[in-house]
Parts: C-alpha cells; structure tokens; sequence
C-alpha cells in the first residue's frame, strides 16, 4: 500500500469504463480518473452528436498525456450492455465501472405508456445490469475492482413528473447494496454517488425558472456544477476509498438533510 497518502488516489495501470461520458458528470468523472492515471473507455449512445463529443474527450484526454477511446452503444437495444462490455473488455480489461448513463422522461404517472416505460428501464436499469453481469465477476476473479453507480437525489425524493426515472435510481442503489456484500470480501467496492441539483443540459431550461427557489432549500447556497461529483468519484474508484462499500454518497450541497 503505498505510504504517501496523495499516492493512494493514483489509477496507474487501472482502466475505467464510463458509461454516458460524452458531457456533463460523465465527462467531469473521466476526466478526473485520466488525470489520476486511468485509461479511459469513454461509452456514447451513437448518435452524430455524441459521437463528436466523445471524440472530444478522448482528445482532451490524450492532449493531456492520457489513453482514452469511444465506444458506442445505444443502451435501449437489445444486449447493448453485453456488447460494450465485450468490446471495452477486448482493449483492456475493466477495473473501475461508473455507471453515469440514464434518461429520465418527465411525465404524469396517469400518463406514462409502455414504450416510455420500457425505453427507461433498458437505458437505466438493463443495460447497465448487463455490464454488471460481465464486468463485476472478472474484478474479483483479480482481487481489485471499484463500481460507482450515479444516482440521484430522486432516489428518495421522487418528482411526481419523473416516476419511472425516479424508480430505476431507487433500484440502482438496492442493486449496489447488494453487490457491495456479494463482492466486498473480493477486493470490489460498489457504490452509489447520488447528485442533487447539478446544472446541466438536460435540467438547464428547469433550473432557470425553478433554481432561484431550489437554492433556498440547499445549504451549500448553489446549484452544483459537473466537477463537483469529480472528488468524490475519484474517492470512491481509487485505493484511497478501498474501505468506502456500500455507500449511498450525496453530492448535493446538503440538501438531503435541509
């Protein structure tokens, strides 16, 4: 173990798969790791967009002095998780999953429909329980492994417009408990790193007519930003967090307990 404490946050030699890397958390999350040292398969749903900004970060990772590579996969098709898995593991064996890539689809629980439904619970529940599957076990057999899922504040706070998103994260968390026993004597950590109100993309037109008044209920005084979740991934993937299993961590500004 190494004895200077900085040291123990190094990911040399460790190769980290980010799911939905290409912007935002996923983005601040693979960035962080490639500065500690890890090789980056950075994941993107293959469209022409994503596809550009992936590109991008492999970029900015390799500029850096890094390794990185894109891979696509669009999690709502069929054994999309096997195959990611196949092809990461193919280039390098996986030893950090971060399980960042979900959809939410906001609606009235009178109005959800099964297509909505069943897209949600592929991006957000079977895909990523595929790469569980494949990527988990061979971390064992190695005697070192680290698995952060991103979750959410809807967790235990559920929108009334975001119920099927709000559920898939609810179960995440139940899935990394009890990975974090099956596994914990085995050298793998799994944890859930759970964002509050982080400003992004998807929730930017939200927040500029509800953030003032979300503010007020947050003690931090602020929205969080991408980097925010950065320290804590980087925590919780390294060697400096081999005794943090099982965690639901928030990263949001203390509005858990406000």
């Amino acid at each position: 173990m190494p004895s200077n404490v900085l040291d123990r946050f190094r990911l040399s030699n460790r190769t980290a798969l980010v799911t939905g890397a290409r912007r935002e958390i996923g983005r601040a999350i693979a960035l962080a790791l490639a500065e500690a040292g890890a090789r980056l398969a950075i994941h993107h749903a293959d469209t022409a967009e994503e596809r550009t900004d992936a590109d991008a970060v492999v970029r900015e990772i390799e500029q850096g002095g890094g390794t990185a590579r894109a891979f696509c996969q669009d999690f709502a098709l069929d054994d999309a998780g096997h195959l990611l898995a196949a092809a990461v593991s193919a280039w390098s064996p996986v030893d950090i999953l971060v399980l960042n890539a979900s959809i939410e689809l906001p609606e009235a629980y009178h109005a959800i429909d099964r297509k909505r439904f069943d897209r949600q619970i592929a991006v957000n529940l079977r895909s990523p329980l595929e790469l569980l599957q494949d990527l988990v076990p061979p971390m064992g057999t190695r005697g070192w492994g680290r698995v952060v899922t991103i979750g959410s504040v809807q967790q235990v706070r559920p929108h009334p417009q975001m119920m099927v998103y709000a559920g898939t994260k609810a179960a995440q968390l139940n899935w990394a408990w009890n990975l974090a026993r099956q596994f914990g004597g085995q050298g793998v950590t799994v944890n859930n790193l759970a964002p509050g109100a982080i400003l992004t993309a998807r929730n930017r037109a939200q927040m500029a007519t509800e953030g003032e008044a979300l503010v007020q209920r947050i003690p931090a005084g602020r929205l969080g930003q991408p980097d925010d979740l950065a320290g804590a991934a980087l925590l919780l993937c390294s060697d400096a967090g081999a005794y943090i299993n099982g965690v639901n961590l928030y990263v949001d500004g203390g509005r858990a307990i406000a």
